[in-house]
C-alpha cells in the first residue's frame, strides 16, 4: 500500500496521504523547455491542482468529529479514554445489579450512564471513543436511549412501580393485546 502511494506521488497521481493530508505533486527531474510547451505545462498543472468533484475512489475515511483523545497522548490509554470507561463501568454495574436480582436498580444505572454519556458528549470538547457519530447525533441517541431505559425502569411493575403514568397501561394493552 505504501509502495503504491509512493509510486502514485512520484508520477503525480497521488493527491493525498493515507491520513488525508494533501501532498504536493513531485516536480519532474528534467527542466521544462521554454516556449509554447511551458505554457501548455502550466495550464495542465493548474487543472491538476484541485478538483471540486468527489473522487471516484475513496482512499481513506474521515475521522469522526470528536475522535481526538480526552487527555493528551503522554498519559496511559485508560486515562485517555476516561469518558468511555466511566460509561462502560456504570453499565457493567447496572448489568451486575440486574443479574443479582435487582432489575430496577440495574436498569436505572444503565439509563443514567447513557444520559451521562449524552451530557459528556455535549459538554466535553473531546471524549475519545465515546464519539461515534456527529456530536448532535451522539447526544440525541445517548439521551433518548437513556431516558427511555430510565422511564421503563421507573414504571416497571415488579413489584410496584416507582412512577405511575396514567396512559402507560392502556398503551401497553393496546400494543401487546
Amino acid at each position: 500500500m505504501q509502495a503504491e502511494s509512493d509510486a502514485e506521488n512520484a508520477t503525480g497521481g497521488g493527491a493525498a496521504r493515507a491520513n488525508g493530508t494533501p501532498v504536493a505533486p513531485v516536480a519532474p527531474a528534467t527542466p521544462v523547455a521554454p516556449g509554447p510547451a511551458k505554457a501548455k505545462a502550466k495550464a495542465g498543472a493548474e487543472a491538476a491542482v484541485k478538483s471540486r468533484r468527489f473522487p471516484s475512489i475513496t482512499r481513506d475515511t474521515a475521522r469522526p468529529e470528536g475522535s481526538g483523545r480526552a487527555v493528551p497522548g503522554a498519559v496511559s490509554t485508560p486515562a485517555r479514554q476516561w469518558p468511555m470507561l466511566s460509561v462502560l463501568t456504570a453499565t457493567a454495574i447496572g448489568l451486575l445489579a440486574t443479574a443479582f436480582g435487582h432489575p430496577r436498580v440495574g436498569c436505572l444505572a444503565i439509563g443514567v450512564a447513557l444520559i451521562a454519556a449524552s451530557v459528556m458528549r455535549r459538554v466535553l470538547p473531546s471524549v475519545g471513543m465515546l464519539a461515534v457519530r456527529s456530536r448532535f447525533t451522539d447526544m440525541i441517541t445517548y439521551g433518548l436511549l437513556g431516558v427511555a431505559i430510565t422511564l421503563l425502569a421507573l414504571v416497571m411493575a415488579a413489584p410496584k412501580p416507582w412512577l405511575v403514568i396514567p396512559f402507560m397501561e392502556d398503551a401497553v394493552r393496546f400494543t401487546v393485546r
